[in-house]
């Protein structure tokens, strides 16, 4: 792999430029594919918060990481219709106004990219989404907003990350593989843990099961005895948790003082959260209070030996840069797979109408073979990913290695 970093200056804005490529190449021709055509590159970009502070830039490193590994796993596979394809990143330090300004800043002094994408949050993706529809250009989103992933609103626009009824499809499948009946609900105060909750009760009744109790917390509180106390009179078989964060540690404080030994089933809050997967004293694996624990990933997130496809894209990864959280932030190494294949439908990279037509074909998104997620399943009035029982995994506590748990 050759991986050449260039710094380019514009307007006062530094703007950080990864070129990835199969064969050599000058990174200054044209102004990409939509403008110039030929055997010019291929352009894309992709916005990330890298130097952000905490959990914001872990995230973000690991999804501008899986950016450039996929990248650089097309060209080697001799770029797209033998084009060589270049990346640029540009830091946004997870602040949609600088997002905007960088994003404004290319177009106007590189042309318009075929391809953007945002490393997240959904705030991020909510103030580039207008400049993105306006130009017409193809963008792939990992932070989700109300409209991002419909077609009537942004109709370039694609979202990456599972939604909220794909993760309760999953927990419908489990819980009945594991034969429970009677199922309560906790979930924290954000906007997701109250979506989670409410579609939580609806899609277990819906699916059969009995909700003998859905609790809510205040994420900033500090004890979540009494909705745990409230929850056990219900006796439920199961205890479906929402949580992310600092506390998830308080939950499973409370959890011990209760001595409630009730299964839990986390979200995929609960198997972000860095506790989870560090030792004590410092977090909690290895301690009692995760043995009844088993938390929701992809499958992708679960090192399997022999999973060649993902094994390769934590390679690329780990020579592109680091990954700093799980493999649900590398949803970006998917994208440029994807958009090679919908090139190649399309038989270019000029009409982005075209480029949709061949996204949601779901022939292209087979032929893509993509390793975070096997198939997104976008359709006409959805380009959402469509994510089905068998892309998850319900798996108890691990080490964290690679952003992968190990078993």
């Amino acid at each position: 792999m050759r991986f050449n970093r260039l710094a380019a200056v514009a307007a006062g804005i530094v703007v950080s430029t990864m070129v990835l490529a199969g064969c050599s190449g000058d990174a200054d021709a044209g102004n990409g594919g939509g403008e110039g055509g030929g055997d010019d590159p291929i352009k894309i970009v992709v916005l990330g918060g890298m130097g952000a502070e905490g959990i914001l830039a872990d995230n973000a490193t690991t999804a501008v990481t899986a950016a450039l590994a996929s990248v650089d796993a097309v060209n080697d596979m001799g770029g797209i219709l033998d084009r060589e394809v270049e990346i640029t990143h540009l830091e946004d330090n997870a602040d949609p106004t600088v997002a905007v300004t960088k994003l404004r800043e290319y177009i106007a002094t590189e042309g318009k990219p075929d391809l953007v994408m945002n490393s997240g949050p959904s705030t991020i993706t909510e103030a580039m989404l207008p400049i993105l529809t306006q130009n017409k250009i193809v963008s792939f989103n990992i932070g989700p907003t109300t409209g991002s992933g419909d077609p009537a609103v942004n109709p370039y626009s694609f979202d990456l990350s599972a939604s909220v009824p794909d993760y309760l499809g999953s927990f419908v499948a489990e819980m009945d593989d594991r034969g429970y009946e009677d199922v309560a609900i906790l979930h924290g105060s954000s906007a997701y843990g109250e979506l989670f909750g409410s579609l939580g009760e609806t899609t277990f009744t819906d699916a059969g099961f009995t909700v003998t109790g859905n609790e809510g917390f205040d994420n900033a509180a500090l004890d979540m005895t009494s909705q745990l106390s409230a929850l056990q009179q219900g006796d439920p078989d199961v205890l479906v948790l929402d949580a992310y964060g600092a506390p998830l540690g308080y939950v499973l404080q409370s959890l011990e003082k209760l001595g409630w030994d009730v299964p839990v089933m986390g979200n995929s809050s609960v198997a972000a959260t860095g506790l989870i997967a560090t030792p004590a004293p410092d977090g909690v694996l290895g301690t009692d209070q995760v043995k009844n624990l088993t938390m929701q990933v992809y499958s992708s997130t679960q090192y399997d030996p022999d999973d060649t496809k993902v094994n390769e894209a934590v390679e690329r990864m780990l020579a592109a840069g680091d990954i700093k959280s799980s493999l649900i932030l590398a949803y970006n190494y998917d994208s440029a797979l994807l958009f090679k294949a919908a090139a190649e439908k399309a038989g270019g990279v000029d009409d982005p109408d075209a480029l949709v037509a061949a996204l949601i074909d779901p022939d292209v998104q087979k032929a893509a073979e993509t390793a975070i997620l096997g198939l997104y399943a976008f359709e006409e009035d959805a380009h959402s990913p469509h994510v089905g029982p068998e892309q998850f995994a319900f798996i108890p506590p691990g080490e964290l290695v690679n952003g992968q748990f190990q078993p």
